[in-house]
């Protein structure tokens, strides 16, 4: 009690007010706590499925789907780890889509007059395994936002509930 007549006197009584409900927010959660926990070890079970999943038939690994460019667009990145594997997602002839079943939005690649579809393409076939490729979609209106979910459509590639970061 002392520390809080010493801190209201000092002036700083919102950080004695943030200490007071952080204390009070611990004391009745450890059961939210628990149940968070199994929650996030049952969403890793799912993203190593994942992983393995499109590592085993597609010869990639995830590295990220962001937000970018202020929001207005996204930057998909993905490992190549088998190059046989990866090649359809590196053919300039498949055009990805991001699908947002929530939003009912369908999301394409760019086309500027100056650089073309802002998407990495295998010239001649060559694609380097171990390498970091991107594709970048628009995402006019701002529609999806961190912790939205979307599918990822390639040709006959795809990759659902890829998270926005």
């Amino acid at each position: 009690m002392m520390f809080a007549k010493q801190a209201l006197r000092a002036g700083h009584a919102g950080l004695l007010l943030g200490v007071l409900c952080t204390a009070l927010q611990l004391a009745g959660c450890a059961s939210s706590l628990k149940d968070a926990a199994s929650e996030s070890s049952a969403e890793s079970a799912a993203a190593a499925s994942l992983e393995e999943s499109l590592e085993g038939r597609w010869g990639i690994r995830v590295e990220g789907l962001r937000l970018s460019a202020a929001n207005s667009m996204l930057d998909f990145r993905y490992r190549v780890l088998d190059a046989k594997k990866a090649a359809p997602l590196l053919d300039g002839k498949n055009q990805p889509y991001l699908l947002d079943a929530a939003h009912g939005a369908t999301l394409g690649v760019p086309d500027t007059p100056v650089l073309g579809r802002i998407r990495q393409t295998a010239r001649n076939n060559n694609i380097l395994t171990d390498r970091t490729y991107f594709i970048m979609f628009g995402n006019p209106g701002k529609v999806l936002r961190s912790g939205d979910k979307v599918t990822l459509l390639l040709g006959q590639v795809k990759i659902a509930d890829l998270s926005v970061q």
